[in-house]
């Protein structure tokens, strides 16, 4: 992102008579250094828009802040002989705030009348993330839980980057803090080589910590800051070293223009969203290297000219709004009026990006900005802020209003449910429940409890309900979450049954012998196995096969496992063929297209590719119970959102909890047959 805080001085340093400088550094004005900042905003803006991917771009930016804020600590270094954080921080609070408190305070008015109920709370989470620069760590914990990490988008998700370039900007004046305590402790004189130890410290260690998490948990790694770490000191690395860096004109025109295109290109080549930032990041941040060397020289055909134009400039000096505006903007354009704008359309979100970032950073950033009386400017920023507490307050207050309103009781009668399918026409017309903004957070009761297993986690966690003694009979869900969004069906089933229920699932991971021992998938597996193996269960519930691939090894492995577990610990099983997944959002279809247009989405396409799979499956094992629940989702032979009054799905794959209740005649008539007959 640009902030106008990280334009270099274009003034002198204080001559070395006078004072002597941390070290050398070139604080000339780098024009094409605004340009990159423009062409990185605009290609976030492009592959978000019209390509629905992530550019790179962000970690463009995070190499230009590095070289310019380490560029803005030393020069201030050189001139003043201190470094003070009050000096420091009010500067960035003048440059930063501005922007941030009034975006903020414009989404959450629009939030108000314009966004999707399902979304509210998660986008007044974030809001309150984002102007406190954590977004990155919300996100982070978001990603990771299996079913959050697919709700809708917010309006402010993009904050995530700056958050981490705040953070970054703290951790930097401590690391030039320390520098500064070492020089004048130990009075040293090779004072560039202690930046650099220092700067090529951070940078190896947190390149080697980014590939490494990258690996073993990409979404986790994606917004935590120290995997990011390693690019911003690449850029204060350049600050440091570029006037001992020489090239001729004609590599500098070459590597420029190399540069430009390598980073055009980093979205199309490279999925950025789940390989970044690793070391495939290294591509990006070459590309942004070559631009900067090249703008070292003056050459006829190079990319200084283009990137340092007056109109790259200027458009650079508001790229910072550019990147906060387009989000906003094309999300709220998604949740009311298309998924994906058109051409025209993208372009005039973009124009508006432009036009929304000239007349912020004129009329309420700059004047802050330049503002040399502090206590004007803070309490400006204070009145701002204040404005969105008291916003969050009042949606926050709105919302526990609606939901403290009286709600319908979920009878038979009135909200069948899945028992409805072979009589539509019988069932009354009343407002389908749960409303559309519980909808998100109707879960089955082991994810809201907790025993339902991490993404991080591989040691066994069982969940317990039913009657914990004296009980006749104990039945355990295991699986991944499309074995646990049933524990509703099966806790509503034995309500009245003498029955133990153990929830043994964790997300992501299907109860299969396809994975590797060493691979958290595989221990929590073994685990489970061994769990079974020791324990005293009668019957075994879970998935068993997969609707979302038609590969009949990954299914098998499924049904190996079961009949293991049937074989050699002769405990009984009921394999459940998956529910119909979608490539859409089904919920925030519904909010945003409607019932009919998400009725056409649900049935273009294939919703469960294991069909063959599981005709064979029931043809040939005779072994094992089964349950095919397809046309539960059907009416008519079409894919349905809502069935007898009750929403079916909480995204684009996983039942709500109350659909999932509504089987529970379908669950107890074939688990009484089961366990009576053995």
């Amino acid at each position: 992102m640009n902030q106008p805080l990280l334009k270099q001085n274009k003034q002198p340093s204080f001559p070395n008579e006078q004072r002597k400088p941390l070290i050398n550094i070139e604080r000339k004005f780098r024009p094409e250094i605004e340009g990159l900042r423009v062409i990185a905003a605009l290609l976030v803006a492009v592959y978000h828009i019209w390509l629905n991917r992530v550019s790179g771009g962000v970690d463009v930016f995070f190499v230009i802040s590095g070289f310019l804020i380490t560029t803005s600590i030393i020069s201030t270094i050189n001139r003043t002989g201190k470094f003070s954080f009050r000096a420091y921080i009010t500067k960035l609070a003048k440059r930063l705030l501005p922007s941030v408190f009034c975006i903020l305070g414009i989404v959450l008015i629009l939030s108000w009348f314009l966004l999707p109920d399902s979304i509210l709370s998660k986008t007044i989470r974030e809001v309150f993330a984002s102007m406190f620069f954590y977004q990155n760590w919300q996100l982070a914990f978001s990603s990771t839980d299996y079913l959050d990490a697919s709700q809708m988008k917010s309006p402010v998700e993009h904050f995530w980057a700056l958050s981490i370039q705040g953070q970054f900007y703290l951790i930097w004046f401590l690391v030039f803090t320390l520098i500064l305590f070492i020089i004048k402790k130990y009075k040293l004189t090779k004072v560039k080589t202690l930046i650099n130890t220092i700067l090529g410290v951070l940078f190896v260690s947190s390149f080697i910590y980014s590939i490494y998490l990258t690996a073993v948990d990409q979404p986790w790694a994606y917004f935590i800051t120290m995997t990011r770490v390693w690019e911003f000191s690449l850029g204060s690395l350049l600050c440091v070293n570029l006037s001992s860096i020489k090239i001729n004109k004609y590599i500098a025109t070459i590597i420029g223009w190399l540069g430009l295109i390598g980073l055009v290109l980093t979205g199309i080549v490279f999925n950025v969203s789940e390989m970044f930032p690793g070391y495939v990041a290294i591509w990006p941040m070459t590309c942004a290297l070559f631009i900067v060397l090249s703008g070292t020289r003056e050459t006829k055909y190079g990319i200084k000219r283009f990137l340092g134009s007056p109109l790259m400039v200027k458009l650079g000096g508001i790229s910072f709004g550019i990147y906060l505006w387009h989000w906003v903007i094309l999300e709220f354009y998604r949740y009311n009026v298309q998924e994906t704008p058109g051409v025209v359309v993208g372009l005039l979100i973009i124009i508006s990006s432009v036009a929304l970032s000239f007349l912020m950073t004129r009329y309420i950033e700059a004047p802050l900005r330049s503002s040399s009386n502090n206590k004007y400017a803070f309490s400006r920023l204070a009145i701002l802020g204040s404005i969105n507490i008291l916003l969050i307050g009042s949606l926050l207050t709105q919302m526990y209003i609606d939901q403290s309103k009286p709600q319908k009781v979920m009878d038979t009668k009135n909200y069948p449910g899945a028992l409805a399918v072979n009589n539509p026409d019988d069932v009354p017309d009343e407002d389908p429940l749960p409303a559309l903004s519980d909808v998100f957070n109707d879960l089955p009761k082991a994810h809201l409890d907790g025993s339902n297993q991490g993404l991080k986690e591989s040691d066994l966690k069982v969940g317990e309900y039913g009657e914990t003694e004296n009980y006749d009979a104990t039945i355990a869900l295991v699986g991944s979450s499309h074995s646990e969004h049933w524990l509703g069906a099966l806790l509503k089933a034995t309500k009245n049954e003498n029955y133990r229920i153990l929830n043994i699932t964790r997300s992501g991971t299907r109860f299969s012998t396809g994975y590797s021992d060493d691979d958290l998938k595989g221990i929590w597996v073994n685990n489970a196995l061994n769990y079974l193996k020791n324990e005293d269960v009668d019957l075994i519930v879970s998935q068993a096969t997969a609707a979302d691939t038609s590969n009949e090894k990954i299914q098998q492995q499924m049904i190996d496992q079961l009949q293991f577990v049937k074989d050699e610990y002769d405990i009984e099983v009921l394999a459940i063929r998956d529910s119909p997944r979608y490539s859409f959002n089904v919920l925030e279809s519904l909010e945003t297209a409607g019932l009919e247009e998400t009725i056409k989405k649900m049935n273009k396409t294939d919703n469960q590719k294991d069909e063959s799979f599981w005709k064979q499956f029931e043809s040939e094992n005779q072994s094992l119970n089964k349950m095919d629940l397809t046309n539960y989702f059907k009416i008519d032979g079409k894919y349905q959102p809502i069935i007898g009054n009750i929403v079916i799905h909480r995204d684009d794959r996983h039942l709500t909890n109350s659909y999932s209740e509504s089987f529970a005649p379908i669950f107890k008539e074939k688990i009484n047959s089961i366990l009576k007959n053995n």
